[in-house]
């Protein structure tokens, strides 16, 4: 008799413009839930994320109404329609001279400068199909809303994996902290944790190298090599 199939599933909150670990635990996986039916945070990832510069490292932040204390990720709107224009031109300001800018250059700028949502969690999950398939990722991806689930925090994800027939569930580090693993045993999910060490390095501009940057600063100084410098792909080349 064969083995049944393992079919993998992650749970995350759309970022901007990810980070590499960000898709790299997306790439490890069969179905990816965007959980944006959760409480927004400020001062988080949810509308910011990090690019290199001459000057050193510099947010980019997506302006963004927090009307109340309870508001939801996909509650979230954008009060200035003028950030994709703002921040498309400074990215070309500091990416001009990479390697791989022309290559990206129209379909970013379309990206950026094109329509755009007022809500955050769509246009989140709009870059982060684009980056898919500039990285080659064919994760099925789903909206958490698009399910009905309750009960405490781990009891949430536990359904939310069996929704979408889910055998495992991958986790990032930092949910060890509140998760209890006890419910996907009951379940019969299986769990395991996804680690972020040992990136290697790749040719990057403006000075020291920084992994914590947006997976944008990767695509544009690696093109279609990106996936050689992740974790979730074969042929890794040796740190730089």
């Amino acid at each position: 008799m064969a083995a049944p199939c393992t079919r993998r599933v992650a749970i995350l909150q759309s970022n901007y413009i990810p980070w590499k670990g960000y898709f790299d635990l997306l790439n490890s996986v069969d179905d990816f839930i965007f959980y944006d039916e959760v409480q927004y945070t400020k001062n988080d990832w949810r509308n910011r994320n990090r690019i290199k510069t001459a000057h050193g490292v510099q947010w980019l932040t997506i302006p963004v109404r927090q009307e109340r204390l309870a508001q939801k990720i996909s509650e979230t709107r954008v009060y200035d329609a003028g950030w994709g224009t703002r921040h498309w031109r400074t990215i070309a300001q500091n990416y001009s001279r990479a390697t791989y800018f022309e290559h990206y250059r129209s379909q970013l700028e379309e990206l950026y400068c094109g329509p755009n949502s007022e809500f955050l969690s769509q246009i989140n999950q709009r870059f982060i199909r684009t980056l898919n398939a500039m990285l080659g990722i064919d994760t099925r991806l789903h909206a958490a809303a698009d399910f009905q689930v309750t009960g405490d925090r781990t009891r949430r994800l536990v359904e939310l994996v069996q929704a979408v027939g889910g055998t495992e569930y991958v986790s990032g580090p930092a949910a060890r902290a509140y998760l209890e693993p006890d419910q996907f045993a009951q379940a019969g999910i299986g769990l395991t944790w996804m680690s972020y060490e040992g990136y290697p390095g790749y040719p990057q501009l403006h000075g020291p190298f920084e992994h914590q940057v947006s997976v944008l600063d990767l695509l544009l100084n690696t093109g279609p090599d990106a996936s050689r410098f992740m974790l979730s792909f074969p042929n890794q080349p040796a740190a730089l």
